[in-house]
């Protein structure tokens, strides 16, 4: 018998349950992976607070995993027992085994531990397309990453700064401040003392910037569309405070702006692209572009007092699960 996180109706960490879960023999095109590694993100909270569709009458949380090859059902090839593999899903991810479609994986190179890769197939691969897709960045422009010391937030950073855009980020607090400052940030504003609309308009000699990616939503929409340049683009790729319940298209007026509302497995829904992406992603990190940053980790059986955390802002950098 394995084990999962379960949750039987929305609602706070509290309906977060650690029990015993039967698994399934992987059927036609699927392998069973055995977990090492879970990732926290934002988007579980969604699912369990029931902000996002709930999937079923069971709620197993997680979205990113890594661990290894424990068997393989009819028809896969292309993977054998024992390779280490990671993916990204919107859900299930929270349990210490489970069966796979095989062409949701990807290989993991030796170079990339097991921890790593737990901690950004969702959130490297959101930092990949939101950059090179959503608004694809060149050398020379400035953009605004709010939650500049989270998970995709400190990858976005390094990236950023690694292709020559000026990267201008908020955070909450002088500790997050000075770790997003660490990981390729020219500025970061505190956010928690005062309004960071006109810091950035100062930060950029009143010229606004070219984008901004929003994770937060509610609290800051309206403050980055107030940052952008004329015809800029607010990337909205999260909302941890709330959804933009009074946003209108008319909103984007103010200089002819543009918005989009992307949602990665939108831009990994193809097998081949999603390999495409992760190689990028992988190659980034052998390579040095990108330092992951792992703020702290907890007992998988402890996934409620991690999602307890992660709401109240008391994380930095990634979090991950240990089965």
């Amino acid at each position: 018998m394995e084990k999962a996180i379960i949750a039987r109706e929305p609602g706070g960490p509290e309906v977060l349950d650690w029990v015993d879960w039967p698994m399934h023999a992987p059927e036609e095109g699927e392998v069973l992976v055995r977990h090492r590694a879970v990732g926290l993100n934002f988007i579980d909270t969604y699912f369990r607070s029931g902000l996002y569709p709930w999937p079923g009458d069971i709620l197993i949380p997680g979205g990113e995993a890594a661990g290894v090859i424990e068997a393989l059902g009819p028809g896969v090839t292309g993977f054998a027992i024992g390779d280490r593999v990671a993916y990204t899903t919107p859900n299930g991810a929270c349990c210490t085994a489970r069966a796979m479609p095989a062409d949701r994986l990807v290989r993991l190179p030796d170079a990339i531990p097991d921890e790593i890769a737990a901690s950004v197939m969702l959130k490297g691969l959101t930092a990949h397309y939101l950059i090179h897709d959503s608004f694809a960045v060149r050398e020379g422009q400035s953009v605004l990453v709010h939650a500049a010391a989270g998970g995709v937030g400190l990858l976005l950073g390094q990236w950023l700064a690694a292709k020559g855009v000026r990267a201008i980020g908020t955070a909450g607090g002088p500790d997050k401040v000075a770790m997003a400052h660490d990981h390729g940030y020219e500025t970061v504003i505190d956010y928690s003392v005062g309004d960071f609309v006109p810091a950035v308009m100062a930060a950029t000699d009143g010229a606004g910037v070219d984008a901004v990616y929003d994770s937060v939503g509610r609290d800051t929409w309206r403050g980055s569309l107030a940052c952008l340049k004329k015809r800029g683009m607010f990337v909205s790729f999260g909302q941890s405070s709330g959804t933009l319940d009074e946003f209108r298209l008319s909103d984007l007026a103010r200089g002819s702006l543009s918005a989009t509302r992307p949602v990665l497995f939108d831009f990994i829904a193809d097998p081949q692209e999603l390999r495409r992406r992760a190689a990028d992603l992988f190659a980034a990190i052998a390579g040095g572009t990108l330092t992951p940053q792992i703020g702290q980790t907890w007992p998988l059986a402890d996934t409620a007092t991690a999602h307890h955390a992660l709401e109240a802002r008391q994380t930095t950098g990634a979090s991950v699960l240990l089965p």
